[in-house]
């Protein structure tokens, strides 16, 4: 049987690392990005058509599988794998992003947060412990500590107390994880890196959660409106900070250029909703930077969305087709953008785990910078 959970680094290229996460339900390659099902889909695509384009592991949500259908029901159906249909690897979120930004009569005490339910109104309570208790539920393969997001711009005494707070909810979060059973022993269980854009804060939560232990290690607060030169200056102190045998995942980012700066600063994981929803509203990611398809311009346009794809979106139907079908509202049209930008993402994520290991890494990462432009 394969062991619970295993990091192994196969090579470096600067701070820029490649290797494998394994796990009992698969392998996970490293950088990697998760395609995010929010509410166990990835939306506008099926489970094998995301697998199709190189994913390894999606992103399941805490806080909205809790809500509906109900954390108890997805375990009554025999989990989230069976539920939706895929059989490799999930990491569930902690729900604590959520609840904050999604509910404006959240109230945040030691305990956890209380919160009335965006769906319907209902009262909720979401604890450490509760968390841990319906990410067991649900079956995730990497399970979030539960934690609270800094807001941006926070003051130094704010981003403290916030970060205290993460860190003893990361050790309830151990402890309730710990108590899973059978879960807890084929599971793995992060956690969560805060302090805000304070260098002395994140060291700070980094003893912290070294102290506890963890699998893995995420980088959380960031993408939250700082913008890109403030966080690679925060990711430049932040990812050493963490523990080098274990993974580094940056949550929640990002634009392609984002990725590769972060890979270039030693982070292993990313997820974001940026490649499924742009495809939904129109947006297609390119080797040369993004493409509004509702533009006027390709109405008529025979062409591809991205020359040099390999996906079969771009093999088979054109721009003019793409624009055509985003303009009318069809749903083929959300689904074939969507195919392609995942393809795109994850071509990318290979790309740069050939160069790290080829030791030419650098030149990759100038020459796709190069290229990357804004959008068209």
């Amino acid at each position: 049987m394969t062991e619970r959970f295993a990091f192994s680094i196969s090579a470096t290229d600067g701070a820029a690392r490649t290797g494998t996460i394994a796990m009992q339900r698969g392998e996970i390659r490293t950088p990697a990005f998760m395609p995010v099902g929010t509410a166990a889909t990835v939306k506008a695509m099926k489970p094998a058509d995301v697998r199709a384009t190189g994913a390894d592991i999606i992103l399941g949500n805490t806080y909205h599988l809790m809500l509906r259908p109900g954390a108890e029901r997805v375990a009554k159906l025999g989990g989230l794998h069976d539920f939706m249909g895929w059989d490799r690897p999930i990491l569930t979120d902690s729900g604590g992003f959520q609840v904050m930004s999604l509910s404006e009569l959240a109230k945040m005490s030691e305990e956890g947060v209380s919160f009335k339910s965006h769906l319907d109104g209902s009262k909720h309570m979401l604890t450490p412990e509760r968390s841990m208790e319906i990410q067991r539920l649900l079956g995730a393969d990497i399970v979030m500590a539960f934690d609270e997001c800094t807001p941006f711009p926070a003051t130094r005494e704010q981003a403290e107390a916030s970060m205290e707070r993460s860190m003893r909810w990361a050790k309830r979060s151990r402890e309730g994880f710990d108590a899973g059973g059978e879960h807890a022993a084929r599971a793995a269980l992060f956690g969560i890196q805060q302090g805000s854009m304070d260098k002395s804060l994140r060291q700070r939560s980094s003893d912290a959660l070294r102290e506890i232990g963890f699998d893995g290690y995420a980088i959380g607060g960031l993408a939250v409106g700082e913008g890109q030169d403030e966080m690679f200056r925060v990711l430049d102190f932040a990812v050493p900070m963490l523990p080098d045998e274990s993974p580094h995942y940056l949550m929640g980012v990002g634009k392609p250029d984002d990725l590769v700066g972060a890979v270039e600063r030693g982070i292993d994981m990313f997820d974001c909703v940026l490649p499924t929803r742009s495809g939904r509203t129109g947006q297609a990611f390119t080797a040369d930077g993004p493409v509004n398809i509702k533009n006027a311009r390709f109405g008529e346009d025979t062409g591809p969305l991205d020359p040099e794809c390999g996906c079969p979106v771009c093999g088979r139907w054109s721009r003019a087709y793409l624009h055509h079908l985003i303009r009318s509202g069809e749903i083929l049209g959300a689904m074939l953008m969507t195919e392609h930008n995942l393809f795109f993402y994850q071509s990318l994520m290979a790309g740069m785990r050939e160069a790290i290991a080829a030791g030419s890494f650098t030149q990759f990462a100038d020459d796709f910078r190069q290229r990357y432009r804004k959008e068209k």
